[in-house]
């Protein structure tokens, strides 16, 4: 919010001087060299190749430029929550995972001692091992930010 107050102040003071300078120049009258940085142009840059510019008078990619880092710094403090929210809504979507696979797990030591192909329990079983690693590790990296 800071960066976009001070842009503003700079584009309100731009416009100041120039109808200030307007007003203040008789008709036919060369008006005053204006002060460097001030950011007023002078007839050699108005001779300057034309730049895309919006109504602020400044190039486009400036603009763009000033509305990120507005924009970034604005969001910076919800970075942190997000990432830590992020982490923990991960995390839960690998433990019901893992909960899934109990049922399969479930069945297949139900019926191990009727069935010889026992390959869809240890699939699950090692389904089961990964997505709880999954879910507790992302719980954890989110309980250290």
């Amino acid at each position: 919010m800071g960066i976009g107050v001070r842009v503003a102040g700079r584009i309100a003071g731009q416009r100041l001087a120039a109808s200030a300078r307007s007003t203040a120049t008789p008709p036919g009258a060369r008006p005053a060299a204006p002060v460097a940085g001030s950011g007023v142009q002078t007839q050699a840059d108005s001779q300057a190749p034309v730049r895309a510019t919006w109504q602020t008078g400044q190039p486009l990619n400036q603009t763009g430029k000033s509305v990120s880092r507005g924009v970034g710094g604005l969001l910076h403090p919800f970075r942190r929550v997000g990432g830590i929210l992020w982490l923990e809504v991960t995390g839960v979507f690998f433990l019901l995972f893992a909960l899934v696979f109990t049922r399969g797990v479930v069945n297949g030591i139900a019926n191990y001692a009727h069935t010889s192909g026992h390959e869809s329990l240890w699939g699950s079983a090692g389904a089961i091992v990964v997505f709880l690693y999954l879910g507790i590790s992302s719980f954890w990296r989110a309980n250290r930010r």
